[in-house]
């Protein structure tokens, strides 16, 4: 199905929904309405009514640029402004947010929205991704149920570390055969570098250059065996005497599935990367996923890896500000982003509460 038929049948189901329930869904026409009606009830043109009374209780608007938004009332006035998107452009929004966290799922979706938009439903998450291609095709793995693991727990960040190989010879790029996945077990966050081969000496050489960027873990695992991470370790003591790292306990065999589920995800968000940008050059996609996961929220630890080690969120240049992407599509230079900036102030907003 191209990109033009699902959204065509994503914003038609949507107003279909809208005839339903109005509460949450706006097309465009009422949206500008509702900016025209909160305008005029502020300058006092005419007496308010009570409709004026509910718009102005529930909606502000702002003005960004030259291009005036409808954002959720804010009652601290420099609060960052959450947006109220249309039917109409609703499809994008998603799309973006859906890109932007390698085809995640529902819940990574909702999370991304919420930074920036007041009104895009858990029930419009589902609906994108049932009519996203790329989230169809992906492998449905069997689970394995009635088995609880004890999870692995680690009080600080680099105490232990994941290094496990990913196996790419069926999509061998070049040299690049491999996929070497590290992970620091307390924040998450993991780091993604192709290999040629899966010798230890070439693991180390990558993990060395983690271990000088962030700080060595004090316990190395692998799921690849305990000889395999004692050579790792063996290797990377040669080039870096002063390190000393101990290899962890083998996990217990029901947890591999955890680990091969891990593995798949990547796999998939590598394949959506292929697809979205048409290429077949997953060495330089992996870089791109790499980011992608490690900004996603993450259900285990109650934020972004990225979050959970450095103590902010990723940002994407100016697509992570606070200004809409109609206005953030025409930013040439340092001129355009004050011009637009310089009304998204406090003292812009209208005076609704006098």
């Amino acid at each position: 199905m191209s990109v033009t038929s699902a959204e065509e049948m994503f914003t038609r189901e949507l107003f279909k929904r809208y005839e339903v329930n109005k509460k949450y869904l706006i097309p465009k026409t009422q949206y500008y309405d509702i900016i025209d009606s909160i305008k005029s009830a502020a300058a006092g043109a005419n007496k308010r009514s009570r409709n004026d009374y509910y718009l102005m209780s529930r909606y502000d608007v702002l003005l960004c640029g030259d291009v005036w938004k409808l954002i959720k009332k804010r009652n601290i006035p420099d609060e960052t402004p959450l947006y109220f998107v249309t039917i109409e452009d609703t499809f994008d929004v998603i799309k973006r947010a859906h890109v932007s966290t390698g085809h995640g799922g529902r819940d990574r979706m909702l999370k991304e929205v919420q930074k920036k938009y007041a009104n895009v439903t858990t029930a419009a998450l589902e609906l994108f991704k049932s009519l996203c291609e790329e989230c169809q095709k992906k492998r449905k793995r069997p689970m394995t149920k009635g088995v609880v693991v004890r999870p692995i727990l680690s009080k600080d960040l680099t105490s232990r570390g994941q290094v496990d190989l990913i196996d790419m010879q069926a999509m061998a790029h070049r040299n690049f055969k491999w996929i070497m996945v590290y992970q620091d077990h307390f924040t998450k966050f993991c780091v993604l570098r192709p290999l040629t081969t899966k010798r230890a000496t070439e693991v180390a050489m990558h993990l060395l250059d983690i271990f000088l960027l962030f700080g060595a873990p004090a316990i190395l695992q692998s799921d690849n065996g305990s000889e395999f991470t004692s050579h790792v370790i063996t290797e990377l003591k040669a080039v870096w005497p002063d390190l000393t790292i101990v290899h962890g306990k083998p996990r217990h065999p029901q947890s591999q599935g955890s680990v091969e589920r891990a593995n798949g995800d990547l796999k998939d968000m590598l394949i959506a990367w292929l697809a979205d940008n048409n290429t077949q050059d997953w060495t330089a996609g992996i870089k791109f996923v790499q980011f992608q996961k490690n900004s996603a929220y993450h259900s285990g630890i109650k934020c972004s890896p990225y979050s959970a080690m450095f103590g902010c969120e990723a940002r994407v240049g100016l697509t992570s500000s606070s200004l809409p992407q109609e206005v953030i599509s025409r930013l040439e230079s340092e001129t355009d982003l004050l011009a637009a900036t310089e009304n998204v102030s406090p003292e812009t907003l209208l005076n609704l509460r006098s």
